[in-house]
């Protein structure tokens, strides 16, 4: 079971200028965890259509999509189970 969510091209730019400077950017920073929540969420809801009763072995990564680099995406990956 995948789950995937990407964040804003604008918002990469933005954070690339301020790992330039140094520095974390907490807009960045708070997007990522709301996409790594999203993407839980997603998950969790397709594994309750299924059936299933929990997800475990939950796997997150997060990659970089497109020819300049411009989107990044945040992926959950777990096996959905039924409890006895």
């Amino acid at each position: 079971m995948r789950q995937s969510w990407g964040a804003n091209i604008f918002r990469d730019f933005l954070a690339g200028i301020t790992d330039m400077i140094g520095g974390r950017s907490e807009a960045y920073e708070s997007k990522l965890s709301d996409a790594r929540e999203t993407a839980i969420q997603e998950m969790q809801e397709i594994a309750q259509r299924q059936g299933a009763d929990a997800v475990v072995g939950i796997d997150i990564d997060y990659q970089v999509l497109g020819s300049s680099n411009g989107m990044l995406m945040v992926t959950a990956t777990g096996t959905a189970v039924k409890l006895k």
